[in-house]
């Protein structure tokens, strides 16, 4: 049958489009809820328009870069030390990113609790950063279960709701520095990190020897000998440098803060085969009348 070549019309296949399901939203919102969803709106436009007006000056964020990692105060919390699979793993600490997102400039960056779910003992977080001025962000979401790993143990569950805290800040901080790493410039993070290391060779002017008794001093408070120390550095106290004395300072800033225990950094000694075989010395015969008194 010919149709009327005004009526015909292109052939198109049927295509089953699904209806996109409504986004569930609250049955009210408050004037709070409302105010600061509104505000939030304007301050990321906000954030954008003033990073495109006032784009950041290199060379004045590595000046300020450099005044800061000059300060022994960030250079004192700049690195971490934690174990992890019977290896001691170092690197630069979230305070340092934080730092030198403020020194690079035009960067957000923030830790989120998405969702806590006590029943299962878990949450979910996000930490993100971003850099408006280049539009460059890095986020990362993921879950945090309610425990903590001990040696003896295993995992413990954490009930505690200031346990459950800082558990959740501790795990958002380590992503949060990453995120913010990534987003800066590999160069401008390097340079911070050496920077921080000279700072803390360099001990504020002080000699090797006034910084060996100090270091010395602050851990004999804790009970780790002079030997110990020895032993870690593999050289004895007189053969110190500035660098060694600044490695014993990251480890006493990581022990205080719990990232690693006495028995990792300075495991007792362990006595092998070849010292329960070797002869043990015989006292000296003492002669005279001191040998008629111990004989008595």
């Amino acid at each position: 049958m010919n149709q009327h070549p005004n009526q015909v019309q292109a052939y198109q296949p049927r295509q089953q489009v699904q209806s996109a399901q409504p986004i569930p939203m609250p049955n009210r919102v408050g004037q709070a809820t409302a105010v600061e969803q509104s505000r939030a709106v304007a301050e990321v436009q906000a954030a954008i328009v003033v990073a495109q007006q006032c784009p950041r000056n290199i060379s004045l964020a590595v000046s300020q870069m450099n005044e800061s990692c000059r300060q022994k105060g960030l250079a004192d919390r700049a690195f971490f030390r934690f174990p992890r699979a019977r290896q001691t793993v170092s690197g630069a600490s979230v305070h340092l990113a934080r730092e030198l997102a403020r020194c690079w400039g035009n960067v957000q960056y923030g830790v989120s609790e998405l969702r806590r779910d006590d029943e299962v003992g878990q949450s979910e977080m996000q930490a993100w950063a971003w850099d408006v001025q280049t539009n460059t962000r890095s986020s990362s979401t993921f879950i945090v279960p309610h425990k903590r790993d001990t040696k003896e143990d295993g995992p413990k569950p954490l009930t505690d709701m200031r346990d459950v805290y800082e558990n959740n800040a501790n795990n958002g901080a380590r992503r949060l520095r990453e995120a913010i790493f990534s987003i800066l410039p590999q160069w401008f993070v390097e340079d911070a990190k050496e920077l921080c290391n000279q700072t803390l060779a360099d001990g504020g002017g002080r000699t090797v020897a006034q910084r060996s008794a100090e270091a010395i001093g602050m851990f004999e408070k804790g009970g780790i000998t002079r030997d110990q120390l020895e032993t870690k550095l593999g050289r004895k106290t007189d053969q110190w440098t500035h660098h060694d004395i600044a490695q014993l300072e990251v480890i006493f800033t990581s022990l205080q803060r719990g990232e690693v225990t006495r028995d990792e950094e300075f495991p007792a000694e362990r006595i092998t085969e070849e010292h329960l075989k070797a002869p043990t010395k015989q006292p000296a015969q003492v002669t005279g009348d001191k040998s008629e008194e111990a004989g008595r």
